[in-house]
């Protein structure tokens, strides 16, 4: 079996991947008469002809280290993930080689950053760590075959 450590998230180490969701230093512009800062556009909703669709996402936790034996896809478009909780989760992801999972890269998520997966990028199924927890999810809901599952020779993720 594979080990692997996860890493503290950066926008440079994710850019392959997708992009992070959290505020930046400076706000894009004030609203509300001055009382609400618009971080605008972080990420684009990739959505190969469909609609884009907002849903929350349950999820049970895991604990590091933890072992990860699926990886998925959603080739028509992106996926957003945004926690709606205080606690830090675990992101995996993989390059793609010929249509399948390359080695993965796993990535701490500090509390309160969302990430948005680029459409077509293997990654690992929501994963809170420690205890359940609440996503706030945009991604694409249309005509097509939007999700590829794999099975991967299992890998484990330490903290």
């Amino acid at each position: 079996m594979t080990t692997i450590k996860a890493r503290p998230i950066t926008a440079e180490a994710f850019a392959p991947f997708g992009e992070l969701l959290a505020p930046r230093e400076q706000p894009s512009k004030l609203i509300n008469a001055g009382r609400c800062e618009r971080h605008h556009a972080l990420a684009t909703v990739e959505r190969g002809g469909g609609e884009a669709i907002i849903s929350i996402f349950r999820s049970e936790p895991v604990s590091l280290p933890h072992d990860c034996a699926l990886l998925e896809r959603h080739p028509l478009g992106s996926q957003a993930f945004m926690p709606l909780g205080p606690d830090p989760w675990l992101s995996v992801v993989a390059p793609d080689e010929n249509g399948r999972p390359g080695a993965p890269l796993a990535f701490l998520v500090p509390a309160g950053m969302g990430v948005n997966l680029r459409a077509g990028v293997w990654h690992g199924v929501l994963t809170p760590l420690d205890r359940a927890a609440d996503f706030l999810v945009v991604d694409r809901e249309g005509e097509g075959v939007n999700l590829e599952e794999v099975l991967i020779a299992p890998i484990t993720i330490e903290p």
